[in-house]
């Protein structure tokens, strides 16, 4: 349904897309993961026909995005980050609105309006202007205003942002719901790393490469084991230590000292007995997408840079409520 070949894009002689290749799947759900900056919206740009890209190709339900971009328009759906809705008009004036735009006949609109604003759990204040609706109930107007011309592909960029943590698990169980019913294929992104294990796959693109592509449980194998984070009476002599003793590569920080175990069970209660610098507290988890993010590009995906961004945003599209 997607599929890119070195796609490149620069502003000013800034790459922000650099030699994208991907494909996606009819029916799949898949993730662009990475910072703000990374070239996440700027792809989604191109896909969408918004940008045309610098060189590489880019086709989309089968269409050149370059040379078919009607073709393309009309095979999508497309949730901005930004608010997008007429706050004066109703829920159903927005879906008018946007059905006429896309030529839906009446009677289909009449028709597709009922049954996406049920599944959004909209109907109910489908006559109530928009300016009344919380930050939630506006994205899920959003979701169901892109589906209303029935997209064969619908993009999604950051959908939940800026949204609280139950108003996002309830996003998701929409989107969920629409690939299993209506075999949609969806493409997303984010900087959510929770968000992200929703997806079938995920493209982890950072300074406009892509620098991995799998599903996530895949993903998380490639850290190579659990993560122990050790915390000692003398963090930098306990490394060192770690590192003579037992040959392994450490990352410390202030949260302590992080190693990666294939077998931890049975390492921690062997690591316990042996080590000579005082522990003070020892933690054990399963891999995650962040330890992805930090082994393939060496720091941590840049979540100062969201939160910033998340708080105006959050500013802009909440008014209350979920």
């Amino acid at each position: 349904m997607i599929e890119t070949t070195d796609l490149c894009k620069h502003f000013d002689g800034t790459k922000a897309v650099d030699g994208v290749t991907f494909s996606v799947d009819k029916g799949e759900i898949f993730g662009f993961l990475g910072p703000n900056g990374a070239g996440k919206t700027t792809t989604i740009n191109i896909l969408c026909t918004l940008l045309t890209p610098t060189s590489g190709e880019a086709r989309v339900n089968g269409y050149d995005v370059s040379k078919n971009p009607n073709e393309v328009r009309k095979s999508i759906g497309l949730i901005f980050q930004e608010p997008s809705l007429d706050d004066r008009l109703t829920a159903e004036e927005n879906l008018d609105f946007h059905g006429m735009i896309y030529d839906v006949p009446k009677g289909i609109r009449k028709e597709r309006k009922k049954e996406l604003l049920d599944m959004v759990d909209l109907w109910d204040r489908r006559k109530d202007v928009v300016k009344t609706y919380s930050g939630g109930m506006k994205r899920r107007l959003e979701i169901a205003r892109g589906l209303l011309h029935h997209p064969k592909i619908l993009f999604l960029d950051e959908p939940t942002l800026g949204l609280d943590p139950q108003t996002r698990s309830h996003i998701w169980r929409y989107i969920n719901k629409l690939r299993e019913e209506q075999g949609i294929t969806i493409f997303m992104t984010t900087h959510y790393m929770d968000e992200a294990e929703n997806c079938d796959r995920i493209a982890i693109i950072d300074y406009g490469k892509v620098v991995a592509l799998d599903t996530p449980d895949n993903l998380k194998r490639f850290v190579g084991g659990d993560v122990i984070t050790i915390k000692t009476t003398d963090d930098e002599k306990a490394e060192k230590e770690i590192g003579e003793q037992y040959n392994l590569h450490v990352r410390r920080d202030a949260g302590g000292i992080h190693l990666e175990i294939e077998n931890s069970e049975e390492f921690i209660p062997q690591f316990i007995s042996s080590f000579s610098t005082k522990i003070n507290s020892i933690h054990l988890r399963r891999p995650t997408l962040d330890d992805v993010f930090l082994k393939l590009t060496g720091h941590e995906i840049r979540t100062e840079e969201a939160s910033v961004r998340d708080r105006m945003k959050a500013g802009m599209r909440m008014r209350g409520g979920h």
